[in-house]
């Protein structure tokens, strides 16, 4: 099974890097989705280093922008992962639901706070912290739902192989009688 979780894992991450570096509904993108899957398969230090990296490789082709910015978002992947070692303890459908409509929130959260205190797109008072976060809203609905399709898809294809693969196809031997 070690082989196949590092198989995916590699499947998934250049999908991932492939994913961010052609053109995509803004902000629709694996990695969140596959920093959770890391952070409940993967080592804890390499749940923490995959998404990092992978942010990494696709920034060099997409480019880097506002170093203050990226930090928030690149913590957003960290906490993704962290969050995923809570999980692996009690992994099911609803916890896996749960850390991945968090994520996203969490994620729009943090980084139009940062967008709006990094930037000068916005007033620096209450009101231009607000419109920072009802103009995001599109970009909100695109993460939650690139989140929550990523997450279904990376979980889901590995419980289907897991389940082929340690699942006797034939659990009980049938007798017909004539």
């Amino acid at each position: 099974m070690k082989k196949t979780i590092i198989a995916l894992i590699i499947i998934f991450a250049f999908i991932s890097v492939i994913i961010r570096l052609v053109p995509h509904p803004a902000n629709f993108a694996p990695i969140g989705a596959l920093a959770l899957f890391a952070g409940v398969y993967l080592p804890k230090k390499w749940s923490l280093i995959l998404p990092i990296t992978l942010m990494l490789i696709s920034d060099i082709f997409v480019g880097f922008y506002d170093p203050r910015l990226m930090a928030v978002v690149y913590s957003c992947f960290l906490l993704t992962a962290v969050i995923g070692w809570s999980v692996k303890k009690n992994k099911n459908i609803l916890t896996i639901l749960t850390a991945s409509l968090g994520m996203s929130v969490f994620f729009f959260l943090a980084t139009n706070l940062a967008v709006w205190a990094f930037s000068e797109w916005y007033p620096h008072n209450f009101g231009g912290l607000m419109l920072s976060y009802y103009l995001a809203v599109p970009f909100f609905r695109n993460t939650l739902f690139g989140d929550l399709f990523f997450t279904a898809v990376f979980f889901g294809v590995y419980e289907l192989i897991r389940l082929r693969l340690f699942k006797p196809i034939f659990t009980k031997e049938i007798k017909i009688r004539s």
